[in-house]
């Protein structure tokens, strides 16, 4: 494994596998880093495949500097994938805000990826169709208001060395701990680039970017062959909102659902992750 840097976007990332090999672009959400991709890492690699796996921008040791918006972060994720791979489509995974870039990612320049996994976050559409219909989601969903106050919450997540943060893995993924190694790293890359992590929240009052994001969608189903993935005791975003994603979606779409899941899903059952996103990338190459 190995860590390099990209001068031209200002992302830092892990790379593993032969540079000749196919290429997968694994994108980490919140509050999360790229060794959340470990399992799959060692898994695809195994199968042949070469994985890039970048801090997202605004975590440390990539790029502090915004802006923090789905559609900005996506151009810069869509640069470093033109960086590594100018001419052959590649494979792309994304858990949490990186589902969320790697469906912009598809929507905006489809002719750059040969298939997709995502996790945990559903279509965006399909994610504002089912918070009407199941409004207990707001709930679940309260950090992000909270997230909206800068000083306060800025201050509140770095309290008793981040257990804000702890406490969001426990509610999310109840159950489960990545055991205090895991929380260590996340918690130095927490220290390194906060508040940047909290601004992708905060980038959801932008109404241009709102705007921006709902036109990439609202164009057209996407046309990549896309497999989602769902804990189904995800406590952050609960399975029912996961719910009728396939009308936004032309190319072929499977849902799996994982029993006994939570929220991080790729870390609580990575045999199970692991062999599903591999055999979607097989049967799409």
């Amino acid at each position: 494994m190995r860590r390099l840097r990209s001068e031209q976007t200002g992302i830092s990332y892990l790379s593993t596998g032969a540079e000749d090999a196919p290429l997968v672009v694994c994108l980490h959400g919140f509050p999360d880093i790229p060794r959340t991709w470990a399992p799959l890492t060692a898994h695809l690699r195994e199968a042949g495949y070469r994985i890039v796996s970048p801090w997202l921008p605004g975590y440390a040791p990539s790029s502090l500097e915004g802006p923090f918006d789905i559609p900005s972060v996506t151009r810069t994720i869509l640069a470093l994938v033109d960086e590594l791979s100018p001419s052959e489509p590649v494979r792309i995974v994304g858990h949490d805000w990186g589902s969320v870039i790697t469906q912009c990612a598809l929507a905006q320049r489809p002719e750059r990826f040969r298939a997709a996994a995502t996790l945990a976050v559903p279509h965006v559409l399909a994610f504002e169709t089912n918070v009407e219909r199941y409004p207990r989601q707001i709930q679940r969903s309260a950090y992000m208001a909270f997230f909206q106050l800068p000083i306060v919450s800025d201050r509140v997540v770095k309290l008793r060395n981040y257990r804000f943060i702890e406490r969001l893995w426990q509610s999310w993924s109840p159950g489960f701990d990545p055991g205090p190694e895991y929380f260590e790293e996340l918690k130095l890359c927490l220290q390194a680039s906060m508040p940047a992590p909290l601004k992708y929240y905060r980038a959801m009052a932008s109404l241009k970017a709102v705007r921006e994001l709902r036109a990439t969608f609202a164009a057209g189903p996407i046309v990549v062959p896309t497999m989602y993935l769902h804990g189904e005791r995800d406590g952050c975003i609960g399975p029912e909102i996961a719910e009728d994603q396939e009308a936004h979606f032309s190319a072929l779409f499977e849902m799996v659902k994982l029993a006994d899941a939570g929220h991080f899903l790729q870390l609580e059952r990575p045999a199970e992750v692991n062999a599903a996103i591999l055999r979607w990338f097989e049967a799409h190459q």
